[in-house]
């Protein structure tokens, strides 16, 4: 069927008639798709025109192995830009889900032209998982140095210098997390003080004047030196005074960002 009852094309002949027109080569779509390329074969033999070159590549599933419903809103372009996606995610991730290559990063489309190859297009059902997304996501913003990422930086008044965007890149699934470590450099922070009689002498040792690379390393030997912990009972507590976290970058270059006065406040459990 070409035509509808009330005179309406469906798409098999109009696109024909277009892919003629604009002199297309190639065709790639889904498998579901198939049947219609040779409807469409046949039609592009009618016309006289030259016949494309076809390419069918599996469907995408759920990570659960069930199918993707073109009613799920949360995987349009847009939604995914508002969580915080970057554009070449997800175009890294179209362009190597289903094939024989990892599902990673790459920084621009010209890498991702110069890898792709129809041949490695696999036959099953590409499996489409979230977590993948995230994944990739995270390898794109540590990639990025200073100089690709300072405007986005100062939009989101997060811009701490070349020295604060290398300590906490390796730590970032999005973008926009990087304002909760700035929170951390510039405060005010709750700290978390389980042990106020180790973070006091803690901050009885804490180094005074300008801070640099090597500050941390000395600092945590003298807490050792004056209170004896070592290993996660020495380093946690110290990072949870201060930054009210867990865990984050790695605190020897986050340590001189913070600096002298906002450490010992948030060491003697007061929010700075």
């Amino acid at each position: 069927m070409l035509i509808r009852e009330d005179g309406a094309f469906l798409y098999t002949l109009p696109s024909v008639v277009d892919d003629i027109d604009f002199k297309i080569t190639h065709i790639v779509r889904g498998e579901d798709h198939v049947t219609n390329s040779g409807v469409q074969i046949e039609i592009f033999e009618a016309l006289g025109g030259p016949v494309p070159l076809f390419g069918h590549f599996p469907l995408l599933v759920g990570a659960d192995g069930n199918a993707l419903s073109k009613r799920i809103g949360s995987l349009g372009v847009g939604e995914l830009a508002a969580e915080g996606y970057e554009p070449m995610t997800v175009l890294s991730h179209l362009a190597k889900i289903g094939t024989s290559d990892p599902v990673e990063a790459r920084a621009s489309l010209d890498v991702l032209a110069s890898e792709f190859d129809f041949a490695k297009i696999g036959r099953a059902p590409a499996r489409f998982d979230p977590e993948d997304l995230k994944r990739v996501n995270a390898q794109l913003l540590h990639q990025y140095d200073y100089a690709t990422v300072k405007d986005r930086l100062a939009k989101l008044g997060a811009d701490k210098g070349e020295a604060f965007w290398n300590a906490v890149r390796a730590n970032l699934v999005f973008f926009k997390d990087v304002q909760d470590y700035a929170r951390i450099v510039d405060g005010p922070i709750e700290p978390i003080v389980p042990d106020a009689a180790f973070a006091s002498a803690a901050a009885e040792v804490l180094p005074t004047g300008a801070y640099d690379a090597t500050t941390w390393q000395a600092f945590t030997n003298a807490v050792k030196e004056k209170t004896g912990a070592k290993g996660k009972a020495l380093f946690m507590p110290l990072r949870q005074a201060l930054t009210g976290m867990d865990h984050g970058p790695e605190m020897g270059a986050l340590f001189p960002l913070i600096g002298e006065e906002r450490a010992r406040k948030r060491l003697q459990g007061q929010a700075a």
